[in-house]
């Protein structure tokens, strides 16, 4: 019996190990077949620093003591996300995705988009036959009428953001509540890098800079998507006054399976988002929940 498939779309390079193997693990551990799908079918590959911690300490650039972390051992994927990628790169399905431009909505059950915030990433995010795909895949009714699941996370959330409806020419998202990586984060880490770990290549949190004359934050993930939305307050960051507020909007606490305090997920009809590889347990937990619905 053919079991039913999620499509997890990746860039060839530096997507978040965490925001791909996770969910691949969690769901195929549910009965789920997943499939991944690259630009031009060649195989992916997580960003290196997020697997080792190598290169994110202020003496990372010098070939020998890059091997010394401290600052990357706190800023690279956890031991879940890491041995989770380990056994992800022993998969077929991985090492042999499909093309976008041979994906059909019809055939996949539910769609996962991850994120990953190097520059070599930026192709995945820009690649406008994904974002048609994804626009497609939003829309497209299933044979009981219904809108299959979508999940984001982090980064991956721009890939909904831009992907523009046919029908409305508007994004995906407009009318929908969504979070994303927040500004408060994306702006966290690129201060410790810039100023402290990673000083000489100041960029590396930050997967889209501001151009001469932008205003502060202006490409942000939280500023881009918000412009996509309907209203700024579509946008749903961690009330204060949430329960467990701080685990949440630490940074430094991540879910697990059998734990969701930290973890901040936002839910709209068949669409879910989340912030950051600390959210992705729960994440995933509920976009199987969808898809058993379904």
């Amino acid at each position: 019996m053919h079991k039913p498939t999620v499509l997890i779309p990746i860039a060839n390079h530096d997507f978040d190990p965490s925001e791909v193997a996770l969910p691949w693990q969690i769901l195929t551990g549910l009965g789920y077949e997943v499939e991944f799908a690259t630009a031009d079918g060649q195989r992916g590959y997580a960003d290196p620093l997020m697997m080792s911690g190598e290169g994110l300490d202020p003496w990372g650039w010098i070939p020998v003591l890059k091997k010394i972390r401290l600052v990357g051992l706190f800023l690279r994927a956890d031991r879940f996300g890491r041995t989770a990628y380990q056994a992800l790169e022993q998969q077929s399905r991985f090492l042999n995705p499909k093309r976008f431009a041979d994906l059909k909505a019809e055939d996949y059950v539910g769609l996962f988009l991850p994120g990953g915030h190097a520059s070599r990433v930026r192709d995945f995010y820009d690649n406008k036959q994904l974002q048609q795909f994804v626009a497609t895949y939003f829309e497209q009714l299933d044979d009981n009428g219904t809108h299959r699941p979508v999940a984001a996370v982090c980064h991956g959330v721009l890939l909904a953001a831009r992907a523009i409806s046919p029908t409305t020419k508007r994004s995906v998202l407009y009318g929908k509540k969504t979070t994303a990586l927040t500004w408060q984060f994306e702006l966290t880490a690129w201060r410790v890098t810039r100023f402290f770990a990673r000083f000489w290549d100041s960029n590396y949190y930050r997967t889209y800079p501001e151009n001469k004359g932008d205003p502060k934050g202006y490409w942000s993930v939280e500023s881009e998507v918000k412009r996509a939305l309907k209203s700024d307050d579509d946008f749903k960051n961690v009330p204060k006054g949430e329960p467990h507020f701080w685990q949440k909007t630490s940074a430094i606490h991540r879910d697990r399976l059998n734990n969701n305090k930290p973890a901040w997920v936002v839910k709209d009809g068949n669409y879910l988002s989340a912030r950051w590889p600390g959210d992705m347990h729960t994440l995933v937990q509920q976009f199987a929940a969808l898809l058993k619905d379904k």
